[in-house]
């Protein structure tokens, strides 16, 4: 079980200010998560695939392919100013 002093370490750490009258509060309440998941070390998971997602689902895949977007005219159009289908930015070295 966690002690009120164990509270003012994780609190300094976290750079939350706990008052002394709450530390007692907060000591059993961590406490009592830590009991709940030494509970859950106890079950079983042997054999059981690992989630990525609580959705049985799977994301689609694209080609792994470099392209130019399919769509310079409309890229080039959001630019302030362009030359030659290119971005015209301001100089930066002489």
């Amino acid at each position: 079980m966690l002690e009120s002093k164990d509270v003012a370490k994780i609190a300094r750490l976290a750079r939350i200010e706990v008052s002394d009258a709450d530390r007692a509060h907060y000591a059993k309440e961590i406490s009592g998560i830590l009991k709940w998941i030494e509970q859950l070390n106890e079950v079983n998971t042997e054999g059981v695939p690992q989630m990525v997602s609580v959705a049985d689902m799977r994301l689609p895949w694209r080609k792994d392919a470099v392209t130019d977007g399919g769509q310079p005219e409309a890229i080039v159009k959001n630019a302030p100013q362009s030359d030659y289908g290119c971005f015209v930015v301001p100089k930066v070295m002489e």
